[in-house]
């Protein structure tokens, strides 16, 4: 995604962009920071539960005059019919996009239950239904993307991972998001390898001041968990999202991440 190629200074040339989890907290500053790089001519795609946020979000995106085109669809991804919607939306408006750039960003995810203990999860319907949005999603609407765009000659396809530090580590009371967050990095290192031309990243952002870091410093069940996050807010090392999106606009600009690699915001 080099820049020095683009029609102009500092925008990207004309790419189909698609984000997830985009009507609030990361996604959101992520596609704020997005939409003004790319291209006459481009094509942003936006997917989000709340309709009215999406339309929100859109409206002010086509508010700039920068003959970018935006599309949203509010589906829930981690139902069957809803994760059909989106799939159907990217074969419908991808084959019609700029065919020379792809960038698809998996952002979209949830914490799952985090009062609960690993022996406190018995019943496999919740479970399922953690995974069926964290890590099923991703992952068939990751394939189809990729096979409504198709491969091009020289065209360039980018898919970001928005990863976690629970990737690596384990965290008390955190049994569906760590697990979740490794199997994820994991599906996109099987990618990496299996598609050498897509470019794979791994993006952990850090501890984001966000809606999800409140439920963690609130609703985790083990206290010095509960502790560590409030330490984090009082000593102001939340980090803001706009922050950590401009990280990943430079890590994709640059675009010199080896394919496949866990990045942390802290590491950049």
């Amino acid at each position: 995604f080099g820049m020095e190629s683009g029609p102009e200074p500092g925008r990207w040339p004309a790419a189909c962009c698609v984000v997830t989890g985009a009507s609030r907290g990361f996604g959101r500053s992520l596609v704020r920071l997005l939409a003004p790089r790319l291209g006459h001519g481009s094509l942003l795609l936006l997917l989000a539960r709340s309709a009215d946020q999406l339309a929100e979000l859109a409206a002010e995106l086509r508010g700039t005059g920068s003959g970018l085109r935006v599309e949203f669809v509010a589906a829930d991804l981690g139902c069957e019919e809803g994760l059909r919607q989106a799939t159907a939306a990217l074969r419908e408006v991808l084959p019609a996009g700029p065919s020379g750039r792809l960038l698809l960003i998996n952002n979209a995810g949830s914490l799952g239950d985090i009062s609960k203990t690993f022996l406190d999860f018995t019943d496999p319907d919740e479970i399922n239904s953690y995974f069926a949005f964290n890590i099923t999603s991703a992952l068939c609407l990751t394939s189809s993307a990729l096979q409504a765009f198709g491969k091009q000659p020289g065209s360039s396809r980018t898919v970001v991972n928005i990863s976690s530090l629970c990737a690596l580590k384990p965290f008390k009371n955190w049994t569906l998001y760590c697990s979740g967050k490794a199997a994820r990095d994991m599906m996109f290192q099987v990618l990496a390898l299996e598609e050498p031309d897509v470019r794979v990243l791994n993006y952990a952002p850090g501890p984001l001041d966000t809606d999800m870091q409140l439920l963690a410093r609130t609703k985790t069940g083990d206290a010095d968990m509960r502790q560590l996050f409030q330490n984090l807010q009082e000593s102001g090392q939340l980090i803001d999202c706009s922050v950590s999106a401009q990280k990943l606009m430079k890590l994709l600009e640059e675009d010199t991440f080896c394919s496949g690699a866990h990045v942390d915001f802290y590491n950049i």
